[in-house]
């Protein structure tokens, strides 16, 4: 890979190429696989975006229902990670856990020489959720889950295991959607984690891991989580207009808005806005949309920055029983299907990952023994 340029933070550099993604690009403002993440959200299951991520197409129907099939029968967990994830303390974060499940599952199926890779992409897909939802519900409920449900979809297996019932058709389309969203972005910072981990020769668990590790942080994935703990200070639009105006006075950070790629707006924010509005009519309390609807107001009054997907796919899961600090580990859910397709592509035409630095420390010194410093 080569980098066109010198930037802070790699703003601008091209890192290599991918036929997986574009971002921000004129006329299509995210596309999978070329297709317009409009489209799919309008016509496709999460399964089939992953499917189409991870393979190259689109399923038939045929091949759509085997995949489906698969994933079903992948979604339950060794007896081993089980004991390691009721091992993991209950106040710990839920993305640790999902760190430390991807890797420790790395021992128990490890990938080998690369060519059931497939089905490695496959099998994370199936039980990240089973991974996180058992160790929620052992230490949030004192119960040994069931993580094996017949539930067609990855979002309805979820909510089936959260709320341990299925959910209403409404919710699980809701959830459905925002994993199609979060599927794929590019060279992120978690996936381009991934690829130079995947560059190394190392295994999909440890690229899988890393990604996780890189998404944890709130200037990433975390950010959902901090948009919600944002919108539930305040108890009124006029209230949430006049606080963030002041942590903006004091140059506060708010979360969940503004992107390093896009420019004008975050096409997936309108899609997550509209769902948002749709949950809150079935609850019949609007104060956490109203509220969400001032601060982006306000947000673009002050500073001209939009809300990007993380800030009304808070209130999105909020409104479908989720609790706050399960947002980000959904993220890893999904994107584990571009992860995994960006691992497959990286190992197509492998390339070491090792860029440059320019070096601004001390000149040459002359050492001194300790006894004479």
């Amino acid at each position: 890979m080569t980098a066109k340029k010198k930037t802070g933070g790699l703003a601008g550099v091209t890192a290599g190429e991918t036929a997986i993604c574009t971002v921000g690009k004129e006329g299509a403002g995210l596309t999978y696989r070329g297709y317009d993440i409009d489209d799919l959200v309008d016509g496709a299951s999460f399964e089939e975006v992953a499917y189409l991520l991870l393979h190259g197409k689109l399923p038939t129907r045929g091949e759509l229902d085997t995949y489906v099939e698969k994933l079903i029968s992948l979604r339950g967990l060794p007896e081993d990670l089980k004991k390691v994830l009721e091992m993991i303390p209950a106040d710990s974060h839920p993305m640790d856990v999902q760190r430390s499940a991807v890797s420790f599952l790395g021992n128990l199926e490890p990938e080998g020489d690369f060519s059931n890779q497939a089905d490695t992409a496959d099998r994370l897909l199936a039980c990240l959720p089973s991974m996180l939802l058992y160790w929620h519900r052992f230490h949030a409920d004192g119960k040994r889950i069931d993580t094996e449900t017949d539930d067609a979809s990855v979002a309805g297996h979820f909510l089936h295991l959260l709320h341990d019932k299925p959910s209403s058709e409404l919710h699980r389309k809701c959830l459905d959607t925002t994993l199609i969203l979060y599927a794929e972005h590019e060279f992120n910072a978690s996936t381009f984690a991934a690829r130079v981990i995947t560059g190394t020769m190392s295994d999909m668990h440890s690229a899988i891991t890393g990604a996780i590790g890189a998404l944890r942080g709130p200037l990433h994935g975390g950010a959902n989580e901090a948009a919600m703990e944002l919108i539930e200070q305040y108890n009124s639009p006029q209230a949430a207009v006049a606080g963030v105006r002041g942590k903006l006075g004091q140059k506060e950070l708010i979360m969940g808005f503004g992107h390093r790629v896009y420019t004008t707006s975050d096409p997936r924010n309108a899609v997550n806005k509209k769902m948002s509005k749709l949950l809150v009519g079935e609850s019949g309390d609007t104060t956490l949309y109203e509220v969400s609807e001032a601060i982006e107001k306000v947000m673009w009054d002050e500073k001209k920055l939009f809300a990007n997907a993380d800030f009304f796919a808070a209130s999105v899961y909020h409104f479908m029983g989720i609790p706050t600090h399960l947002f980000t580990p959904i993220f890893v859910c999904s994107r584990v299907s571009g992860w995994a397709a960006h691992v497959m592509e990286q190992r197509a035409n492998n390339k070491l990952i090792r860029p440059a630095a320019d070096y601004v420390g001390p000149g040459l010194q002359k050492f001194v023994a300790i006894d004479d410093r």
